[in-house]
């Protein structure tokens, strides 16, 4: 997803109220709203895969998974970002419709006009969520997917994958191959399936 700046700026409460009367979505920043707009082919294909695998693991546990529309409140005051897959396990968030507060994990389908938030600003404020163990990068124009893990010291482990890979989402008891992350994805500038 691309996000645009828009608008004058915001309390969290302001943006809360305004937000679902839009017809997209917007982020919350410091006070600042930014649109939301459409991602590419790869892009959802990713993101979908991804959330397939862990709503069929997840559909007898007690753990939701949301798929870009819900966001994810990162502190008392926002931000709140629309992540591409977040899971939550947490019981506190069944009350809340609007939002997840709770998160274990967090997936973002980079973007090139988004990448460098990704990896930044926005995993800079995603670290300070106490119940989430793992971030997730996955690139949207090559293969490769990066999980960063909470470890038990509370330092963030960076564990780097590649096709023929597999990879275990920790806080879900998820075991994935890189392929089946790309399944059906076709990129640009080969116009080859992943297998």
């Amino acid at each position: 997803m691309i996000a645009i700046r828009q608008f004058n700026q915001m309390t969290p409460q302001e943006y809360l109220e305004w937000e679902p009367t839009q017809e997209i979505r917007y982020e919350y920043i410091d006070g600042e709203v930014f649109a939301m707009t459409g991602g590419t082919k790869p892009h959802n294909r990713i993101a979908g895969n991804i959330y397939t695998s862990l709503d069929s693991h997840l559909q007898e546990g007690g753990c939701e998974v949301y798929i870009a529309d819900v966001k994810v409140q990162a502190s008392a005051n926002g931000p709140y970002h629309y992540p591409d897959v977040v899971v939550t396990c947490d019981s506190r968030d069944q009350n809340s419709n609007q939002f997840v507060q709770y998160p274990c994990l967090i997936v973002e389908v980079l973007s090139p006009s988004t990448e460098a938030f990704d990896r930044g600003g926005k995993f800079a404020r995603y670290r300070q969520m106490e119940t989430l163990q793992e971030y997730v990068l996955i690139q949207s124009e090559q293969i490769g997917v990066e999980c960063f893990r909470r470890n038990e010291e509370g330092l963030w482990v960076l564990y780097p994958y590649e096709s023929g890979d597999t990879f275990t989402l920790s806080s879900v008891g998820l075991s994935l191959s890189v392929d089946a992350v790309y399944r059906q994805v076709r990129f640009e500038s080969t116009e080859t399936e992943a297998s």
